[in-house]
């Protein structure tokens, strides 16, 4: 359930990180991969810091991190895997928290007149030169931020939410007077660069809007990223036949060879499993002679 949402209503209104009462799912923030860095220009820190901070102080989803958090966990790893931890210190395999969901921040076009910024210009160069001219034509006495989030669900890699943000330096009015409060956790979550200039609080703002926005639709569809999929493929270790029924004496629909890949529809008896084949032949087979397919 949402139970907060941005302040946009008034720009002397302190903004609200929207709030969950319970998780959606799990999720990783991943860097935007168009091989331009746009935010190292305005000394502004990746998005997906800021994203995170957001997400930290929500409570809708449990982070994981894909990032240097996971390059620390493999060295822990490594070290326990040549013996150099102490007995009992339980790290192994198997431990990792699959992410359910993949957000990724991007930026659609900015402007700024302060340092001689002008993102436009960046975008140009991403995005193709008629485009960027067209963007750095906006009027850089105003200061304009016009993000995306696009959400993606790690098993299917269907694309579940793209939600856009905007703000102008309007939506910041706020930030002068009793805004240190908001800012207080973008140093600690790495992200203070935009808490520091005033087009790093309109870009802040914006993410802020979509991140709201896509909260909010999220709640409203009410997606479960595990329920939605259909369980992972396995493999054929050794030869057997799919069988009609969950019994050895019920009819062969089919003999089965070492490698061949079968997909559980999630129904049991005992050992037994009920899969279709590449060929859609359906029927049931004996569990341990199954492999999880990578």
């Amino acid at each position: 359930m949402l139970v907060a949402s941005t302040g946009h209503a008034s720009s002397n209104a302190q903004p609200q990180v929207p709030h969950c009462n319970s998780r959606i799912g799990t999720l990783a923030v991943q860097e935007p991969q168009n091989g331009n860095p746009w935010w190292t220009s305005m000394n502004l820190e990746s998005p997906a810091a800021l994203i995170k901070v957001y997400v930290s102080q929500s409570g809708c989803f449990t982070l994981v991190d894909r990032g240097k958090g996971l390059q620390m966990a493999e060295q822990e790893r490594a070290l326990a895997g040549e013996g150099e931890m102490r007995v009992g210190s339980n790290i192994g395999k198997g431990q990792m928290k699959a992410a359910d969901y993949v957000l990724v921040p991007d930026i659609a076009n900015s402007n700024s007149n302060a340092g001689g910024n002008r993102i436009g210009g960046i975008l140009g160069g991403l995005i193709g030169h008629g485009a960027g001219a067209v963007l750095g034509g906006i009027s850089l006495s105003k200061k304009t931020a016009d993000v995306v989030l696009t959400l993606t669900d790690v098993r299917s890699t269907e694309q579940v939410a793209l939600e856009q943000g905007h703000s102008d330096k309007t939506d910041i009015g706020w930030a002068g007077g009793g805004g240190a409060g908001f800012w207080g956790g973008f140093a600690a979550g790495g992200a203070s660069g935009y808490a520091n200039t005033e087009i790093g609080q309109v870009i802040a703002m914006a993410y802020l809007d979509a991140y709201t926005k896509m909260v909010a639709d999220l709640q409203r569809n009410a997606p479960n990223a595990q329920a939605d999929n259909v369980q992972q493929a396995v493999r054929l270790t050794e030869p057997t036949k799919l069988y009609s029924d969950a019994n050895l004496h019920s009819s062969v629909v089919r003999s089965l060879k070492p490698g061949m890949m079968l997909y559980p529809t999630g129904d049991k008896v005992g050992v037994w499993w009920k899969v279709s084949d590449e060929l859609g032949n359906i029927g049931w087979v004996v569990s341990s002679k199954l492999e999880l397919a990578h």
